[in-house]
């Protein structure tokens, strides 16, 4: 029998961090609900006819599987979306709404209507993001340099002098651009380091110690924190908490149809 094409799929974008994906929702989908967990980012997505905005996630969100319509979209990079947007990130905290609600009906529908007749809805929604960066301008280089460093590691402190920025501003800065302080983007970016490690085969304990955390049962207080369940539940094989999106693939984050 031929193989099955993925459902979910995902290419870089031509926009610098961001990455366009696909889901092709399965005719039976699973019953139990995903958790989609904290990552960062923020999505646009064309789904049933909609462009839909999620917001920065401070916790796990739960999606009905049930509920899950094919979509593309785009993600973008921590502090890129509210720029295009025009929103502050902490205005889209823990949200999904349509895109019409913080933009001009009329000219959603119209770009709407010409993602739903394009051949390819996905690289429509990627011209359009594009076409909107063209327009805004490219974000501030310095909270871009501030989700790297903490990316990659970094303290707060560290990052904010390499910044050369105070407590005070970085603090006010990180909530036009990522939605919450430094501190809580710092927790959600180590504790995706940890679970990347987690799957590629390392132990709970040497992954936590490599991402950051202190040891592992400090990683496991994250887990329950920002993820809502623990680090076995979260892989267990059967999957049905372990996903990191709201799509099936582990880097993908979308929102209910």
């Amino acid at each position: 029998m031929p193989k099955e094409p993925p459902r979910y799929q995902e290419r870089p974008s031509r926009l610098p961090g961001a990455v366009v994906w696909t889901w092709d929702a399965p005719a039976r989908p699973p019953l139990r609900p995903r958790s989609v967990l904290p990552d960062g980012c923020m999505d646009l997505i064309w789904t049933g006819g909609r462009i839909v905005v999620a917001g920065p996630d401070t916790h796990a969100f739960e999606v009905d599987p049930r509920d899950r319509a094919s979509c593309a979209a785009i993600r973008f990079a921590p502090g890129t979306a509210p720029v295009l947007l025009g929103v502050p990130a902490h205005e889209l905290r823990d949200q999904r709404f349509e895109l019409a609600s913080i933009w001009p009906a009329a000219a959603v529908r119209r770009l709407t209507e010409r993602i739903d007749r394009a051949p390819d809805p996905a690289g429509a929604l990627e011209r359009l993001a594009l076409d909107r960066i063209a327009d805004t301008g490219p974000p501030d280089p310095l909270t871009v340099a501030v989700a790297e460093g903490l990316r990659r590691g970094r303290s707060v402190a560290a990052t904010a002098a390499e910044a050369g920025l105070g407590a005070r501003q970085l603090h006010r800065r990180s909530l036009t651009a990522f939605g919450y302080g430094p501190k809580t983007l710092a927790r959600i970016l180590r504790l995706q380091r940890a679970l990347e490690l987690i799957r590629t085969g390392l132990p709970y304990a040497e992954a936590a110690c490599a991402a950051g955390c202190t040891d592992q049962a400090h990683l496991s207080r994250e887990m329950r924190d920002l993820a809502g369940t623990t680090l076995g539940a979260y892989f267990a094989p059967d999957g049905a908490a372990g996903a990191n999106s709201e799509t099936p693939h582990p880097s993908g984050s979308s929102t209910t149809a």
